[in-house]
């Protein structure tokens, strides 16, 4: 975990990392430390006004591959100086504060990036890099004219409340924000609902609970009048915490923004419990979840145990990847068979399901198993056929696979000699899991994306997400970050 970003003061900062890259030429000219070199094209353009946002950070991205300089691509984010030049700089805040009086290297290198990959081979291209997290020389913004806010959408994960209380803080005790909103409801509360006055004492505590002081709702997103609104309320930085769909809804606020050349950052900070995001390490919330998944796997453990030839069946979160169930999987130890989305399988017949079961069941006398929601779903979907639907948020409504499988091992070992006893037919902690507080590392990761992206729209970035990629904190295109990623299976 990258700790050269400052935790919130009065915290104790450390010193940033020497071993952060150094590229061999700058990615920015001297006169404009928020922008790429990519970025210098005239904005006022004909060519480049036709094209749109996403087209034109596509021609930013593919024209940062450097021949000589060993194949280095910058996959970069886009910056408010992009289609606002002129825009005046001011000093870092930070440059005065007491919590960096011992730190050697305040503030993150203009030519610091992380690279996407760290194992790589002799005379092979650098890849792909992304802008380092962290705070800059120069920032875009007066803290006495920022009008921030925040907002909270899609489903529940251990962390939210960490991650609002974190960004209020940061902008308030580093910067010297005192304007901060919070918008009710999620997407849909910018236009139909009072906003709320965030302080650090308002938010003091919230991180000791789970669930969004902010609530939450899904779907909602009307770009043209949420875009009004934040015109009209003089918002100039906005804070977006959700999973995929949101940051979908992000990326075309910042559109929108852009084209009507207003001085707003956009900040994502992307949310889900599945830890199916790309390019990140890990999303936040994840090691609570497989935490309190084990206890699910435990009370399972038990029940089996406890009588003779039990099954117990525990489904876990895993829309399209497994990351949850292999993982508390492997921290349990008392898992007989993990069926995830990744990986196919079958009931019957040579190598099934059913095989594997009394083979286990003849060496330990009980089975638990554990299953992703997302696994088996073409089985469940032919057994009821039942078509295709999704939630407001665009998700595809998954059928209870744990209730399916359960009810296949009955009527499969009703066939047999001696009965199975399948004791709870499933447990499902689903939401026992996304609705309690996030754990002590979770907190400590929670802070550290907050006040990356307080960092990176203070420094004029917008339309961007952030996350550890390698373990240090980078700013990432929207764009980049928004297909989903799963386990990688031999």
């Amino acid at each position: 975990m990258d700790l050269s970003i400052a935790l919130t003061f009065p915290s104790i900062t450390t010193k940033p990392s020497p071993s952060h890259l150094l590229l061999s030429r700058p990615l920015f000219p001297s006169s404009s430390p928020g922008r790429s070199l990519l970025s210098t094209r005239n904005p006022s353009s004909s060519r480049h006004n036709h094209r749109t946002p996403r087209q034109r950070l596509r021609r930013r991205v593919s024209a940062a591959v450097d021949d000589d300089d060993g194949g280095f691509v910058l996959e970069d984010v886009p910056h408010l100086s992009d289609f606002l030049p002129n825009l005046p700089l001011y000093p870092n805040p930070l440059e005065k504060s007491q919590a960096y009086a011992i730190v050697k290297q305040t503030f993150v290198g203009q030519e610091d990036a992380v690279a996407q990959t760290v194992v790589v081979h002799k005379g092979s291209p650098r890849g792909v890099h992304f802008r380092r997290a962290g705070p800059r020389e120069k920032v875009y913004f007066k803290p006495d004219e920022v009008r921030a806010c925040v907002v909270t959408c899609g489903g529940l994960c251990p962390g939210i409340n960490t991650v609002i209380r974190e960004i209020v803080c940061g902008l308030n005790y580093m910067y010297g924000v005192d304007d901060i909103l919070g918008i009710v409801g999620g997407y849909r509360g910018f236009y139909s609902k009072n906003t709320v006055k965030l302080t650090p004492k308002v938010v003091n505590d919230i991180h000791k609970r789970g669930g969004t002081s902010l609530l939450t709702s899904r779907g909602g997103h009307d770009t043209i009048k949420i875009v009004d609104s934040i015109q009209d309320r003089g918002i100039n930085q906005v804070y977006i915490i959700g999973g995929d769909g949101t940051q979908k809804g992000a990326a075309l606020i910042h559109e929108e923004v852009e084209k009507r050349g207003m001085k707003v950052a956009v900040a994502g900070i992307p949310k889900t419990i599945d830890n199916d995001i790309a390019v990140i390490d890990k999303s936040f919330g994840f090691d609570t979840a497989v935490e309190e998944a084990q206890r699910a796997i435990n009370a399972a453990h038990v029940e089996v145990e406890c009588v003779e030839n039990g099954v117990g069946v525990v489904k876990l979160m895993g829309r399209y990847s497994g990351f949850i169930a292999m993982h508390a999987t492997l921290a349990s130890r008392d898992v007989d068979c993990c069926l995830i989305p990744e990986s196919p399988f079958y009931l019957e017949g040579q190598g099934g399901l059913f095989q594997f079961i009394e083979s286990r069941m003849k060496e330990n006398g009980h089975v638990v198993i554990v299953i992703a929601e997302g696994a088996g779903q073409e089985f469940v979907a032919q057994s009821i056929h039942d078509v295709n639907q999704k939630d407001a948020s665009g998700n595809r409504l998954l059928l209870d696979v744990g209730l399916w499988l359960s009810h296949k091992i009955k009527v499969w070992r009703e066939k047999e000699v001696y009965p199975i006893y399948v004791p709870c037919d499933d447990i499902d902690p689903t939401y026992m899991i996304r609705a309690i507080p996030s754990n002590a590392s979770d907190n400590i990761y929670c802070t550290l994306l907050a006040q990356s992206a307080v960092h990176g729209a203070m420094a004029g970035y917008t339309g961007f997400t952030v996350g550890p990629v390698n373990g240090k904190h980078a700013y990432i295109p929207i764009a980049v970050s928004d297909p989903s990623r799963a386990l990688s299976l031999p």
